[in-house]
């Protein structure tokens, strides 16, 4: 009778199992996976999903060789030029020596930022070098040893605020210059120097939440390796911290694993974070990946293709036009998500040229039709090649970047709602013909714009309306 045991317990336990994971259910009690199923609706959450359009800021010292060492210039991320040319980090903090960032004008910047139009920046606190744009107490690699000294971090938060700008910190746990960091725990040693390097990182983060209480979001980097997904249990120690030092703040989704291992969503397949985090340079399929009903998302791209911090050669990759720029921006607010811009300022404080005309282009477009990007959503409505579309309330926007040449452009309504009008946002009325059930088209501009325009529709509800197309019988 015993032999007959092992088979009642696989029925007992293992078949519900599968039967719960087929019907989407959570199969697996955890201890550190997501901490709710469905999106933040709180106010903190509802305004860095209305802002919509933000701006990176990578700078750190690998802005002082900008790509080069030695000699030779490498090809990958400048601010990962350490790894790539192999420097010891006693040989790369000699560079601390030579940070004197005189043009740096924190004003300035804001300034910059609030005509491209963005709504949050998230600056680069500390990157995987481990060096520390505010003067930290918990190790020498800061602003505080260099020829400069000042807080650079502190007079950000103080100018973007002072323009109405939220600031996001950018911090990497990965940490290069420290001794105790390691990238898998394999030994006694590897774990208690670990631990060590857990507090420190525990300093660090209570220290930058208490010395700048505005800010609104921390945005993790640097936590793919064993040694954080072994260490699930701070991850969620560290999101649950700096909840109750700063009420309301946003922490991504990067951050966080289960403890199986899991990044981002847990082995339940829920997002662990407050908005998914895992779009570098690229959009999410809105097929495989995105569910747009049920967790926000942000995704951040550079502008030469593969270049965070400043590189002195950007003609090594391909580097956007702000014309490509802005069909991201739309794009993501089109599949409900949040659009980040990266810079990399140079080691003197300034930017380059390039990137000051690009958000002055960025800028100038958003004066005029930011109308369709601010507080957005996904629309649900059936794509066209013209372009997009975005959705507030009842605002239905079309944002046209491919005009075409039969200056009518095909617009498909979801059923029951039919449009009764168009209008460019500066009032000129455009033509409306129904051309078949819940398709329409629209005409183009008698004066035809330079650069992609803004169209709104207006719509309502068909309830009630005599239905005059008949399907064909099949």
């Amino acid at each position: 009778m015993k032999r007959y045991v092992p088979c009642i317990i696989f029925f007992l336990f293992v078949i519900p199992h599968v039967i719960f994971a087929q019907k989407g259910e959570r199969s697996l009690s955890l201890k550190y996976g997501a901490t709710r199923l469905e999106k933040r609706q709180d106010p903190s959450m509802k305004q860095f999903r209305a802002n919509r359009l933000g701006a990176f800021i990578h700078w750190g010292l690998y802005a002082i060789p900008g790509g080069e060492w030695n000699g030779k210039v490498y090809h990958g991320a400048a601010e990962w030029l350490k790894s790539w040319a192999k420097v010891p980090s006693e040989e790369w903090m000699k560079l601390m020596e030579k940070w004197n960032p005189v043009k740096f004008d924190a004003v300035e910047w804001a300034r910059m930022m609030k005509q491209m139009g963005v709504k949050y920046v998230k600056i680069t606190t500390k990157h995987h070098e481990g060096f520390c744009l505010w003067p930290s107490a918990y190790t020498r690699n800061t602003v505080a040893h260099t020829p400069y000294k000042k807080d650079l971090l502190g007079d950000m938060v103080k100018a973007f605020n002072e323009e109405g700008i939220d600031v996001h910190f950018y911090f990497s746990v990965m940490d290069w210059s420290h001794p105790d960091w390691r990238y898998d725990i394999k030994t006694k040693e590897d774990s208690v120097a670990f631990s060590r390097f857990l507090i420190f990182t525990d300093n660090q983060l209570k220290e930058l939440a208490k010395n700048y209480p505005t800010v609104k979001d921390f945005w993790f980097d640097g936590t793919w390796d064993n040694s954080i997904k072994r260490n699930a249990w701070w991850t969620a120690h560290v999101e649950a911290m700096l909840k109750e030092l700063l009420p309301g703040v946003t922490v991504n989704s990067r951050l966080r694993s289960d403890e199986y291992g899991k990044r981002h969503f847990d082995s339940n397949g829920n997002l662990m974070g407050d908005y998914e985090s895992g779009y570098e340079r690229r959009l999410p399929d809105p097929v495989k990946d995105l569910q747009v009903t049920k967790w926000d998302w942000e995704a951040c791209m550079t502008i030469p293709e593969n270049q965070w911090g400043y590189h002195k050669d950007w003609s090594l990759s391909y580097v956007k036009t702000p014309v490509e720029v802005l069909d991201r921006i739309v794009h993501a607010v089109s599949m409900g998500g949040n659009m980040v811009v990266n810079f990399g300022p140079q080691a003197n404080g300034n930017f380059r040229q390039e990137e000051k005309v690009l958000a002055m282009t960025i800028g100038n477009w958003m004066k005029k039709y930011g109308e369709c990007i601010y507080g957005c959503d996904y629309a649900g409505w059936d794509k066209q090649d013209w372009g997009y579309y975005t959705r507030k309330g009842q605002e239905v926007y079309m944002v046209v970047f491919n005009k075409p040449y039969s200056k009518r452009l095909i617009v498909k309504s979801p059923n029951a709602t039919q449009v009764v009008g168009a209008v460019l946002l500066s009032g000129e009325r455009l033509e409306v013909v129904e051309t078949a059930k819940n398709e329409y088209n629209v005409s183009m501009p008698d004066r035809e714009p330079e650069e992609p325009f803004v169209i709104k529709l207006r719509i309502k509800e068909a309830t009630g309306v005599t239905e005059k197309y008949r399907d064909a019988f099949i």
